[in-house]
């Protein structure tokens, strides 16, 4: 069984502001991940692959087409699965880095990226030190630990994103664009987290326009452009 596997996946997306209009984004999309696996989407903007990766997190339904997750010793298809259902997955199995950081107001850098940790019921204090361990592998200087990142620079949000998003080990990992805004030496860091959790037998699906970071991770690439669909 693998640990994620799309099979003839099709998105339309209804333009409700413009009289119902429907949109063909996807069609037929169908690729597998194993454990300890990196697949790469390929293709260029606007062919899909965000939207592939918030497919399989349940952010879209999609219209056909199955979405096979393992959770433990049993496979959920995201497709069909209630809400509720689809919330446990992603708690258990299924991590998810975005591009962008949502945080609270006037939270702390230091709470933001523990915070999925004490989610998950880790103790705060042992939450709190890894969290602080991971901003220090990012490079965040410690005076910034207890500033909001609101008045960060976009790098430096960068990596509190992804400190937040990497901190918790999920069996299965999607990745949008995540050495995006950062120098080469935290793009070293994405790389050897990758690697590492790749050796630990997390799936991953990847969004990586820097072609050194794809071959660097890239065990796969699959090239969306023969799924995107043509208004």
């Amino acid at each position: 069984m693998p640990a994620l596997e799309l099979k003839d996946v099709t998105k339309t997306f209804v333009m409700h502001l413009q009289g119902s209009l429907k949109l063909p984004v996807l069609n037929d999309v169908s690729f597998k991940a194993e454990a300890g696996q990196c697949v790469v989407l390929t293709g260029p903007s606007g062919t899909g692959k965000s939207s592939i990766l918030k497919l399989i997190y349940g952010n879209y339904r999609c219209d056909e087409g199955a979405i096979l997750v393992r959770d433990g010793e049993t496979q959920v298809d995201l497709a069909t699965a209630a809400p509720r259902r689809i919330l446990a997955v992603r708690q258990r199995a299924l991590g998810y880095v975005t591009q962008f950081l949502r945080a609270v107001p006037r939270v702390s850098a230091l709470d933001i990226v523990a915070e999925p940790l004490i989610a998950r019921g880790v103790a705060r204090d042992d939450a709190t030190a890894r969290a602080a361990a991971m901003l220090k592998r990012f490079n965040v200087p410690e005076r910034l630990w207890s500033l909001p990142p609101a008045t960060f620079s976009g790098g430096e949000q960068q990596r509190i994103n992804l400190a937040r998003g990497l901190l918790p080990e999920h069996p299965i990992l999607l990745l949008d664009e995540p050495t995006a805004s950062l120098d080469a030496k935290n793009r070293a860091v994405v790389v050897d987290i990758v690697r590492e959790r790749k050796a630990r037998g997390t799936a991953i699906v990847a969004i990586v326009h820097d072609e050194q970071v794809r071959d660097d991770i890239a065990d796969v690439a699959v090239d969306v452009t023969r799924f995107a669909t043509a208004a």
